[in-house]
């Protein structure tokens, strides 16, 4: 067994889900990974990772309406807006899903179900560098 190490940088648009399985995979055809553990951080507090359905456009939308629904901007007990009104609600984002995640990987590939793809979800509203720290544990 031994591991591979990578950052992969992406430049997010705005608010957002944005696809990032196919340079997750390239990363692994590049070094040639046929079964082990895919390990991804990413190491900002606006923005996170999920794992989500990549066929139908209309169910990443309905996830972007739906957290602009559960965590909606400018409320007036928002403290936190040094950065702007999305300040506070970014924060909140983030912690409700997550910043990594652990994927099997078989047959040289990602371990996702027919329609699951791998996202970044940008909170804040203007573009941003989002680096991804991506580990890997190569067993075959």
């Amino acid at each position: 067994m031994n591991w591979h190490k990578s950052t992969l940088e992406f430049s997010t648009p705005g608010k957002g889900l944005h696809d990032i399985t196919d340079a997750v995979q390239a990363l692994l055809r590049e070094w040639g990974v046929t079964e082990g553990m895919c390990f991804l951080f990413l190491p900002h507090t606006s923005a996170s990772l999920v794992i989500s359905e990549n066929w139908d456009p209309t169910a990443r939308a309905d996830l972007e309406t739906f957290m602009e629904r559960l965590v909606p901007e400018r409320e007036r007990w928002y403290t936190h807006d040094l950065e702007g009104p999305d300040d506070a609600t970014s924060h909140i984002r983030a912690m409700l899903t997550d910043t990594s995640l652990t994927i099997p990987i078989d047959e040289g590939k990602l371990s996702l179900g027919a329609w699951q793809g791998v996202y970044i979800f940008e909170h804040r509203a203007r573009p941003h560098r989002r680096r991804l720290l991506v580990r890997v544990l190569n067993a075959g």
